[in-house]
């Protein structure tokens, strides 16, 4: 009979199921107490291109983001499901005054002058992950290396300490009610999936004053968007936004005009006011670690948060016995 778990990961998205992996990765009893199946949580909506969107220059930040950019492109050379690394182009329209923040954790940036209405153009290195494969393999891999997967919702964090001495809440916008925590909110995105028509390039242009516009290639379809809209919650689809997102992709790559619609998505991003909150605290006496807020950044956050979760989940933790 199985021993009871040292760690029990509550959320099944993406900073969930890495966490999961790391933690039994170092030799902790991990259960993954999940809500729905991955295809039904919002990671499996995302767009999942490895870019820090809206998060601050906080050296934290740039360490996960650096790590996880180094985890994706190891698992993109050997052949992970759903993960490629793919050129990208970044247009930007603002007087270029330097690289970004972040420019050092993709290894490879450069800087060209821009055209048209474009001041300058960067150019590097972005894994870009198809996310129903990923998840997938995300949850065999846990399995495999001896994590079990528990169907279930807490009603509160506390409830957890049940099941394990200590509890990681990685359950994203479901964090502002269980952890009493009112800066969570979500951020809804609305994308259009198209044919792809031999497209292979990433390029954005966030700076598009009738809204972000990207177009982000996968192997049989392009992820166009988007939307950045926080405090909604409404899911619904639009046909007008969705008409008026493949319109701007069209204008910055002429080869999608022909390209067949082939869905819709939308999606609530799990954000948090003052960024992602990444600690350990106590309740009841127990560890409790936190892991929510990420916003639109959680593939590219992953897996340098799975790497500092591990550590404060397993801080004095004794494992040999």
């Amino acid at each position: 009979m199985r021993k009871r778990a040292d760690v029990l990961v509550v959320g099944g998205g993406i900073i969930g199921m890495t966490a999961a992996v790391r933690l039994r990765e170092r030799g902790a009893r991990v259960d993954l107490l999940a809500a729905d199946d991955p295809a039904e949580t919002v990671s499996a909506v995302a767009a999942a291109v490895w870019y820090p969107s809206h998060t601050e220059a906080d050296p934290r930040v740039l360490r996960w983001a650096t790590d996880t950019h180094t985890e994706l492109a190891r698992q993109a050379a050997a052949g992970v499901p759903g993960v490629v690394a793919r050129p990208t182009r970044m247009l930007l329209r603002r007087p270029w005054d330097g690289p970004p923040w972040w420019a050092a954790a993709t290894g490879d940036l450069t800087v060209r002058p821009g055209e048209g209405p474009y001041a300058a153009e960067l150019r590097f290195t972005a894994p870009t992950v198809e996310m129903l494969p990923y998840l997938g393999w995300l949850r065999d891999r846990f399995v495999a290396v001896g994590g079990r997967v528990l169907p279930g919702r807490l009603t509160r964090l506390t409830d957890g300490f049940a099941l394990a001495p200590t509890v990681v809440n990685a359950t994203g916008l479901a964090a502002g009610r269980l952890a009493d925590d009112p800066a969570v909110h979500p951020v809804r995105g609305r994308l259009v999936l198209v044919a792809n028509p031999g497209l292979t390039t990433s390029v954005r242009d966030e700076e598009n004053p009738a809204g972000i516009t990207y177009v982000h290639p996968r192997r049989h379809d392009v992820v166009l968007g988007g939307t950045f809209e926080p405090g909604e919650w409404d899911t619904r689809p639009d046909p007008a936004v969705s008409a008026a997102i493949r319109a701007r992709c069209v204008a910055l790559v002429p080869e999608l005009a022909d390209a067949a619609v082939l869905g819709e998505r939308v999606g609530l991003r799990p954000a948090r006011h003052g960024g992602p909150r990444v600690e350990a605290t106590s309740a009841d006496g127990r560890r409790l670690v936190h892991a929510y807020g990420h916003g639109g950044a959680g593939v590219t956050l992953s897996w340098g948060c799975a790497d500092e979760v591990a550590m404060l989940a397993l801080d004095g933790m004794d494992l040999d016995r």
